[in-house]
């Protein structure tokens, strides 16, 4: 199999299984926490930091949802089984860079890893998004490119892949829709609370050696798993969330 071939070939392979990877880094994750000591050994610092971790992962979410907000039906989806593209996307964020759903993955990811505190997970993480991500871009850029021909490559020619540039920014060409961001993007809001409260649990499980459930971390988890739950619920029983052509 051609080099082309082989690498589209693997990248469809990983977009259809892409939801597993932040699995697999939990788990290493979860096991340098053995050793875990608290940043500078002051509990204080420890807190900005957890603080810090949070506010990146959900820069990361709210480039999702700048993303999200402003695309139309059949685009930008949580599809696995295979590539789906109704219309190119070309306008709003689109326009500064060609991946911005990836690039909010790869931010909501790194607050995470940043909570260990170790340099060399950061490059592990890095390294290993680069190389997964890098054959599903392929892999998508490829159905595009048969899909949507010149306009996607005078597209493509202008826009970076991963890296923004707002050189080229067009407006969007839809308005922002809050209900299709509500709908679309409450289970990536909870599990950021989650995976950052069962951090915050393990570490002072290491530390001190006893479970500890700060009550600033009870109030955010709890809070995060009410608008889940009632967003779960409105998404599965009621059309409140549905926006027409989103």
């Amino acid at each position: 199999m051609a080099l082309r071939e082989d690498f589209e070939s693997q990248g469809n392979w990983l977009f259809r299984y892409r939801s597993y990877l932040p699995l697999v880094m939990l788990v290493l994750l979860l096991y340098t926490l053995k050793n875990y000591t608290y940043p500078g050994n002051s509990e204080a610092l420890d807190h900005l930091w957890e603080a810090a971790c949070l506010l990146v992962s959900f820069f990361g979410l709210g480039i999702r949802v700048m993303t999200i907000g402003y695309t139309p039906r059949g685009t930008s989806g949580r599809n696995t089984r295979k590539q789906v593209a109704a219309t190119l996307n070309t306008s709003g964020i689109y326009s500064v860079v060609r991946n911005p759903l990836y690039l909010g993955n790869f931010f909501m990811g790194f607050g995470i890893v940043m909570f260990a505190h170790l340099w060399w997970l950061l490059l592990i993480y890095i390294l290993v998004f680069w190389l997964y991500y890098e054959r599903i871009i392929f892999a998508e850029e490829a159905f595009l490119r048969d899909r949507f021909g010149a306009v996607y490559l005078a597209w493509a020619e202008q826009t970076p892949a991963f890296i923004p540039s707002f050189k080229h920014y067009r407006k969007a060409q839809l308005s922002f829709s809050v209900r299709n961001v509500l709908r679309r993007e409450y289970n990536g809001f909870f599990a950021v609370i989650l995976t950052l409260q069962l951090l915050e649990i393990s570490g002072d499980l290491v530390t001190k050696g006893r479970l500890n459930i700060e009550p600033g971390w009870l109030v955010l988890f709890g809070g995060g798993f009410a608008v889940w739950f009632v967003l779960r619920w409105l998404k599965k029983h009621t059309l409140v969330l549905n926006a027409p052509g989103r």
